[in-house]
């Protein structure tokens, strides 16, 4: 197998991919023509060799990702109803801060997006596992033994929200992208020919999944807290564990990259947990599905001039079959809403 740094995600009707120098989005629009953006990557351990150092860059990663993401799926909804991009207006909050800042009013509204995430994931996954822990553990005297049903706890609540989101209709064409992000890239590693046919015979479970690396996430926590021992203080212990995140997220990404550069029966048997996930949050794509992928796979790749990666966009942009028109009606309602 050959190796690639490329990965990405499913977005509104397509896929975004990314590499260490671009960043691209291929998206379908209605009636099955295909729009691109692509930009450069300025990623900060290129310019500060400090952020590149293991466990560190880990932590960078986690919070440049977490703001592409949400970069990506504001891009894409623009993509694919460029109405939508006229019509929206910063809220007078947002122009408030973009006055006082200087600061553009969608990057503003990108970093309200991303606290607002970053709570949220915080909340649901960590403070509210720890009440319930707090709840039902108090005969139970051994700290290692609270903080095990503690990281117990959380991986239910992570592993009941992934099959709750799941089962939405809304949700199921974006997992479907996703499946068709990691066929690409399962694809070129196993030294495939990028075409639909050899990407629809790959797999669309892949070790480098940021599904995998949440589960990680979930269990290096478990280790890393309960070296922390157990506080009655309730707040105590919130505080000591969100001050803890940042290493619990540069040991996951570590964790994450060597699973994903090796191949032998003992890292399979660890990947596996994370592996199986990736039933919930991804679908088998159609051939519409991949052909998207395959554009922004190659798109990120760099390696096909402007007239070829046209000429691609060219060859897959073709009307979708009535009964995926209807289906994709779905994601016009999304974009109205993002």
């Amino acid at each position: 197998m050959k190796k690639t740094n490329i990965g990405g995600q499913g977005v509104l009707e397509g896929v975004m991919m990314r590499s260490e120098k671009y960043s691209a989005i291929a998206v379908r629009r209605e009636p099955g023509n295909i729009v691109t953006q692509k930009k450069d990557v300025n990623m900060l351990k290129t310019k500060y060799k400090i952020l590149g150092v293991p466990i560190i860059r880990g932590v960078v990663n986690f919070v440049e990702m977490l703001i592409s993401g949400v970069k990506t799926i504001t891009d894409s909804a623009r993509m694919y109803d460029p109405e939508m991009a006229e019509d929206e207006k910063p809220s007078k909050a947002e122009e408030f801060i973009a006055k006082k800042t200087g600061k553009d009013s969608m990057d503003v509204a990108i970093f309200f997006a991303v606290v607002f995430a970053l709570v949220l994931a915080v909340g649901l996954f960590f403070i509210l596992p720890n009440l319930i822990t707090g709840w039902i553990t108090p005969y139970i005297n051994v700290p290692i033994l609270k903080n095990l049903v503690d990281g117990l706890i959380r991986i239910s609540v992570f592993i009941i929200y992934m099959a709750a989101i799941t089962n939405m209709k809304d949700i199921k064409r974006l997992f479907g992208y996703h499946g068709a992000e990691h066929k690409v890239i399962n694809c070129y590693e196993h030294d495939m020919p990028l075409d639909v046919e050899h990407a629809r015979q790959s797999s669309r479970f892949h070790p480098r999944c940021g599904t995998s690396f949440l589960l990680i996430v979930m269990i290096i926590s478990i280790l890393i807290f309960s070296l922390l021992g157990w506080s009655d203080n309730w707040l105590i212990r919130i505080l000591l564990r969100l001050a803890m995140l940042p290493i619990v997220a540069g040991v996951s990404y570590e964790v994450l990259k060597f699973l994903g550069r090796h191949e032998n029966l003992a890292v399979r048997i660890l990947r596996a947990p994370g592996m199986a996930l990736q039933h919930l949050s991804t679908r088998e794509p159609d051939d519409n599905m991949i052909e998207v992928a395959l554009v922004a796979f190659q798109m990120a790749e760099g390696e096909r001039s402007d007239e070829e990666i046209e000429a691609l966009v060219k060859k897959y942009s073709h009307e979708i079959p009535p009964e995926e028109q209807i289906e994709s009606k779905l994601a016009e309602e999304i974009s109205k809403e993002i």
